[in-house]
């Protein structure tokens, strides 16, 4: 019975212990109940736990994680003490049979099981628990980062970006795309901003040294004199030896002596010339003596080394997917049905997660992912796009400036998208002072051939281009944003060696599941966010 209830969902099919997901029992088309009378294992945590019936037995709400809904689990006294099973947080494995509840008891339960074995009790303290049944906020939530995901809203978003990483790989290798890991340390700036984490074990050594020198003082002048004299000495004696004609053994001797005494002296400078504090050469850091010999960072992009793949592979994706044999039209119809993909897949493949957020968060979430997954998307140039918020600037709707020239502000974008065209809109066409260098320049020489996707909610999703694949014209603009040409002497030589015009853009992931659930603060949609102050885990 067990075997045949794990294959009544196929995406379910293999299982790796005995337990059955609740999921494939309750997102049954009856809500599980043409499964009663079967016997199974299942496992997860308490939601909530009470006894009745003067403590004969307790209603217990489990989740395993595979779905919001929670199971109710019936547990007799007679068959396992019921205090740890009733609290908050507990994790229980249970066996027992599923049966319909009585009618008209609960008619969202359609199915809960009496169990009739407890096979395993992960007991909680109840009064040092810290996430108890209670409303919790988000923020609360970010300082229990390692508990937040036993909670329904942060298992919803891990639900839901686990389907939008799935979509995402789908659509990529539907359109035969191939997946590659792009390197996390760079020395290339790729978009030239130079707000980039630096990696360097610079401080850790200088630590390091600073400990040892106190430990083990570098040797005085003394030290290295009485060293110099010794290892005079010493070849004296070799000099000596071999003047007077002495044994073979004498003379090893003497050498093997002279050798050790050279040794020491050579370790003596070496530790005399130790400094505390961090390596410098002409007044700057000595990052040859860092561990990758010169100033590294982590990569706030992949797209540079993504395209040295494109660029004999023809397609590579890594969420910034680069596509050789094409230009700006072409990148901004990848973008548009990407977009679609992921929205028609959250409301084909987690419309329970989607229903919880629109109940706790944001109505209009499902609403929205439908109308982008079923609406062309309006396209405009910057030029235009300036234009039509200039008027509306004229009533001072707008914080932030609007002119040709300056970027598009998130109010801007968020206006052109959920009052101007209620659509999802391309921009395209943007000023080349105000992006990256990689751009290729349109015949204007003002404009570059960028594109942003701007999304109701959160404004831009998606940003990419078509790359600038001529050498000189590249060349010069590296120059013109201030970067040292050599950290880019690879890039340059793929508009060196068998150039081709390509394109490509990039998807804000957690930007993506913000517009999704509705939610407004990314740190909730990240599973172990990092911001100023917090590194927890």
């Amino acid at each position: 019975m067990m075997e045949d209830l794990r294959l009544s969902d196929p995406v379910e099919k293999a299982q790796f212990s005995q337990r059955v997901l609740i999921k494939t029992i309750l997102s049954r088309p009856d809500g599980g109940a043409g499964l009663a009378g079967q016997t199974v294992k299942i496992g997860g945590w308490v939601k909530t736990g009470r006894k009745a019936n003067k403590d004969e037995f307790a209603f217990v709400e489990v989740n395993d994680g595979s779905c919001p809904a929670n199971l109710q689990v019936i547990i007799y006294a007679t068959i396992s003490p019921l205090d740890e099973l009733v609290s908050t947080g507990a994790c229980v494995h249970v066996e027992g049979k599923l049966d319909l509840p009585p009618q008209g008891k609960n008619k969202q339960q359609k199915i809960e099981l009496k169990v009739d074995k407890v096979v395993h009790v992960g007991p909680v303290d109840p009064s040092n628990y810290p996430i108890p049944k209670t409303k919790l906020t988000l923020e609360f939530l970010r300082d229990h980062v390692h508990l937040r995901a036993r909670t329904n809203t942060i298992a919803s978003i891990a639900r839901i970006r686990d389907e939008l990483a799935y979509a995402t790989h789908t659509f990529f290798r539907k359109h035969g795309f191939r997946y590659v890991h792009t390197p996390i340390i760079s020395t290339s700036d790729c978009e030239g901003a130079g707000e980039m984490f630096q990696v360097t074990t610079l401080f850790s050594d200088a630590e390091k040294l600073d400990k040892e020198l106190i430990t083990h003082p570098p040797p005085s002048q003394a030290h290295l004199e009485a060293a110099t004299v010794l290892v005079k000495d010493k070849g004296g004696i070799v000099a000596h030896l071999k003047s007077a004609k002495a044994s073979k053994s004498e003379i090893g001797a003497a050498v093997s002596e002279l050798t050790k005494a050279k040794e020491s002296f050579s370790k003596l400078e070496e530790r005399s010339k130790l400094k505390p504090g961090i390596p410098k050469k002409d007044g700057k850091v000595d990052y040859s003596q860092d561990f990758f010999a010169r100033q590294a960072f982590l990569t706030v992009s992949g797209q540079l080394q993504v395209e040295t793949y494109a660029c004999a592979l023809s397609k590579f994706w890594m969420v910034e997917p680069e596509i050789a044999f094409a230009d700006l039209e072409d990148d901004m119809k990848c973008a548009e049905a990407y977009v679609k993909f992921m929205c028609q897949w959250l409301l084909d493949n987690c419309l329970d997660d989607m229903k919880f957020m629109v109940e706790k968060y944001d109505k209009g979430a499902i609403d929205r992912l439908k109308m982008v997954a079923s609406t062309d998307f309006v396209r405009l140039s910057y030029t235009e796009a300036v234009a039509i918020l200039e008027e509306v600037a004229k009533e001072k709707v707008f914080v932030n400036k609007v002119e040709w020239g300056v970027d598009l502000a998130s109010e801007h974008e968020r206006y052109l998208t959920e009052v101007k065209f209620k659509s999802p809109v391309i921009v395209y066409n943007y000023p080349k002072g105000i992006k990256a260098f990689y751009m290729k320049v349109n015949p204007d020489n003002k404009t570059v051939a960028a594109m942003d996707v701007l999304v109701p909610k959160v404004g831009e999703l998606i940003g990419g281009s078509q790359r600038e694949e001529r050498y000189e014209v590249i060349k010069e603009r590296i120059s013109e944003m201030g970067l040292p040409l050599d950290p880019y002497q690879w890039y340059l030589d793929l508009r060196r060696f068998g150039t081709v015009k390509h394109s490509g853009f990039g998807l804000g992931f957690e930007r993506m599941i913000l517009f999704a659930t509705g939610l407004e603060n990314i740190r909730d949609v990240i599973p172990f966010p990092r911001y100023p102050g917090r590194a927890d885990l």
